[in-house]
């Protein structure tokens, strides 16, 4: 029950943060230099991302909801993996760029109050703010077609969760460690982005059978615990709806029967991106600071 809650929560928490944090970062840097009055422009920008945000989100479920059977699994199999390559990308950025971000971001601002190119900061604050929200929906868009409940409830506590921290970063009560921050968060997304790329596997081998494409062995079933309920209705622990498995499937892309092909791309991507990131975050450690 709610198997999309807890993916749904962590990834609106996550991306909802990171926008958070460049509003906050922004909005702290304009009272600083005693410009405070330019939060409007800020304001404005964050505001008509959220908006966009939304207008996107409803077009692709709209678009998404209207496609059955193999164009549906298509459709699925090439958004999970274009998330896949996003998360990778930003997994990448992250691991090279977090102590960077408060810096650069507060000399675009300086360069367009210089300039008195003021709505160059809502256009900043809009890019930071639309980026998270195009992130959010392409990765949530076959979570809401799953459980479309359990996705509504995730988001929505961790866009309040966010909105609760960004009050209390805008009054200097709580402070983040950005470089922490992406840290422990670019695992987070490595968990995800490997759960991704395996189901967009298996939505595109579901969909080139359902058109007549013949996979040989990487298209079959490397083994099968998932068998049929019992009489009572209740699943074994390690079934997709078990009370184990279903906590798996929604944390790491756990599938009770898996084809060959996802295994191979789901392990080969633990063992690719983890440790590129396991070699980038020791360098950090040994280097001088």
């Amino acid at each position: 029950m709610y198997e999309g809650l807890t993916p749904s929560f962590l990834i609106a928490f996550r991306e909802a943060l990171e926008a958070a944090l460049i509003v906050v970062i922004m909005a702290a840097y304009l009272k600083k230099i005693g410009k405070a009055g330019l939060n409007r422009y800020l304001y404005f920008g964050t505001g008509a991302a959220i908006a966009a945000s939304m207008i996107l989100a409803v077009i692709v479920q709209a678009a998404y909801g209207g496609l059955t059977g193999v164009a549906a699994g298509t459709f699925e199999g090439i958004a999970s993996l274009t998330a896949t390559a996003v998360l990778t990308y930003m997994i990448f950025w992250m691991s090279t760029n977090a102590q960077k971000i408060k810096g650069e971001l507060q000399q675009k601002i300086n360069i367009a109050i210089t300039k008195e190119q003021l709505f160059g900061i809502a256009a900043l604050a809009f890019v930071a703010v639309f980026r998270e929200g195009l992130e959010t929906v392409l990765f949530l868009t076959a979570t809401f077609f799953l459980d479309p409940l359990g996705a509504a409830i995730g988001v929505s506590i961790g866009f309040v969760i966010v909105v609760m921290l960004a009050v209390f970063l805008m009054k200097g009560v709580y402070r983040l460690d950005i470089r922490k921050f992406f840290t422990y968060t670019s695992i987070i997304l490595l968990v995800f982005a490997a759960g991704l790329a395996g189901y967009g596997v298996h939505e595109l081998i579901e969909a080139g059978k359902g058109s007549g494409i013949e996979f040989g062995i990487l298209g079959q079933q490397a083994y099968n615990i998932n068998p049929p309920t019992n009489p009572d209705g209740v699943y074994p622990l390690l079934h997709e709806k078990g009370a184990i498995g279903s906590i798996l499937k929604a944390l790491v892309g756990y599938d009770g029967n898996p084809e060959w092909l996802r295994i191979i791309v789901y392990v080969g991507y633990w063992v690719i991106v983890g440790t590129y990131l396991l070699r980038t975050y020791r360098r950090k450690e040994v280097s001088p600071s």
